[in-house]
């Protein structure tokens, strides 16, 4: 089914949407989860989390991305529920989110909230090289540890570090220059 058609179903509050959303997007919503949260069980709540979370949101707002919206809410619920697992002790993938806020100049904000600094983003992103914006998203938004990167790009791991490295220095550059937050 269509985006704007599932899109549809949520406005009209039928609970087909959900269904809809799942079928199409269900694979793509726990891959995401389950790599921030390395456990299928937890992924999967997260994931249904965030099914309620779109009918919830939808409306008042109307998505013009359908798997981006759903993506960017597994994403969040994934987040808080490591958040709310690793209260006093914080994992390696915390450390690749941490990463990332040091980069935005107020630390704080978050991109899916702030259209500016999304926008901002979307520049960045679009100016990089192919593979140096496949190594930053598959770090930053899909929380895959270096090890994953450098496997699946055959890339040594030193190299993916310092590629990433260099990334986030631009990107605080660019945002500092551009005067974001």
């Amino acid at each position: 089914m269509e985006d704007e058609k599932i899109i549809d179903l949520y406005w009209d509050r039928s609970e087909q949407a959900i269904e809809e959303t799942q079928k199409k997007y269900g694979q793509y919503c726990l891959y995401i989860a389950n790599q921030v949260l390395h456990s299928s069980e937890d992924a999967e709540e997260c994931v249904n989390d965030a099914y309620l979370g779109a009918w919830n949101a939808i409306p008042p707002e109307r998505p013009s991305n359908l798997r981006h919206f759903i993506g960017c809410i597994t994403r969040r619920m994934a987040l808080n529920k490591l958040d709310y697992l690793n209260a006093k002790k914080r994992s390696a993938d915390i450390v690749s989110i941490d990463e990332f806020y040091e980069c935005i100049p107020n630390g704080k904000a978050v991109p899916e909230h702030d259209e500016t600094l999304k926008k901002a983003l979307n520049d960045f992103l679009s100016r990089l090289d192919k593979r140096t914006r496949i190594i930053f998203m598959r770090r930053y938004w899909y929380c895959c540890s270096i090890k994953e990167i450098s496997d699946s790009m055959e890339i040594s791991e030193n190299n993916i570090k310092v590629i990433l490295h260099r990334t986030r220095n631009k990107l605080k550059k660019y945002l500092e220059k551009e005067h974001i937050l």
